[in-house]
């Protein structure tokens, strides 16, 4: 009888015991999840300022574009008109780190052109939104044009592997494009004699710019720059890979494929502007040596 009266307390502490640590554990798990929640919506918050001030900041963007180039057109010193150019060129690239914002948040990113968009100046606007635009050669292009509404996408895309080529190669190293119409779509290859990249590098920017970056957490230089391309290489369908380059340092091929272009681009009516001309195809004209 002892022994079962032992036994009896020793389960009932044992219970007890038990469901005061269930009862602890309920708790922390709750409390877990209320921060989760509130750090959840705290983020959502975050994200959706950023995406709005990426917004505002795309409108403001394009706005001083506008201005810089009426001015340019009044102004006939040439003085003036090189420091015009030189202001429009960094609003250019102030107006793609608002696009590069605008993408990665999830908001609505550039601008939708009403016609096509010719291969060549896709290439010279991608040149205009980069720093080290002077050091970049296209060396062929195609009559292809792109699709108004992925025009903008493709354009962005470009300028983030140009920006990256040039980051990564020396600041004197020219940085070569080249253009191949392939039954897929077009090839655009920008090779650079930088730094070669190694596996683990390689497999991490591949990795970016297939898609694969899980969240936003981390992204600073040129990771921030391929989580672009891949964001929008997963919306217009663009493949993008990288190899050794022959000049020494790193190749990266971008295929635009088929259901995105639209043939040779179509010449404004004469005596009529165009729906809308990328500002930045402007600027890779006047830039280009």
């Amino acid at each position: 009888d002892a022994l079962v009266a032992e036994f009896t307390r020793e389960r009932a502490r044992l219970a007890e015991q038990r469901d005061r640590e269930v009862a602890r554990l309920t708790e922390e798990s709750a409390r877990l999840g209320e921060r989760l929640r509130q750090a959840t919506g705290e983020r959502a918050a975050a994200v959706s300022a950023t995406a709005n001030a990426a917004g505002r900041m795309q409108a403001l963007a394009t706005g001083m574009l506008a201005d810089l180039r009426a001015m340019e057109e009044r102004h006939s010193d040439e003085a003036v008109l090189a420091d015009l150019l030189h202001l429009d060129h960094r609003t250019a690239q102030a107006g793609r780190l608002a696009d590069s914002v605008a993408v990665l948040t999830g908001a609505r990113s550039g601008r939708r052109w009403a016609r096509s968009i010719g291969m060549e100046s896709i290439l010279r606007g991608a040149m205009g939104r980069i720093a080290g635009y002077r050091r970049v050669r296209v060396h062929s292009s195609s009559d292809t044009a792109v699709a108004g509404h992925a025009a903008e996408g493709v354009m962005h895309a470009l300028a983030e592997l140009l920006d990256n080529a040039a980051n990564f190669s020396p600041p004197t190293a020219e940085i070569h494009v080249y253009v191949e119409e392939v039954p897929a779509g077009v090839i655009v290859s920008v090779e650079d004699s930088g730094l070669v990249m190694g596996e683990v590098q390689l497999r991490r920017a591949q990795q970016a710019v297939a898609g694969e970056t899980a969240g936003l957490g981390g992204l600073t230089g040129t990771r921030l720059g391929l989580a672009v391309v891949g964001r929008l290489a997963a919306k217009y369908g663009l493949k993008v890979s990288f190899r050794p380059s022959a000049r020494g340092g790193t190749g990266v091929l971008m295929l635009v494929p088929q259901d995105i272009l639209s043939g040779p681009a179509l010449p404004a009516a004469p005596g009529a502007a165009p729906a809308a001309t990328p500002a930045e195809v402007r600027d890779g004209r006047r830039h280009t040596p």
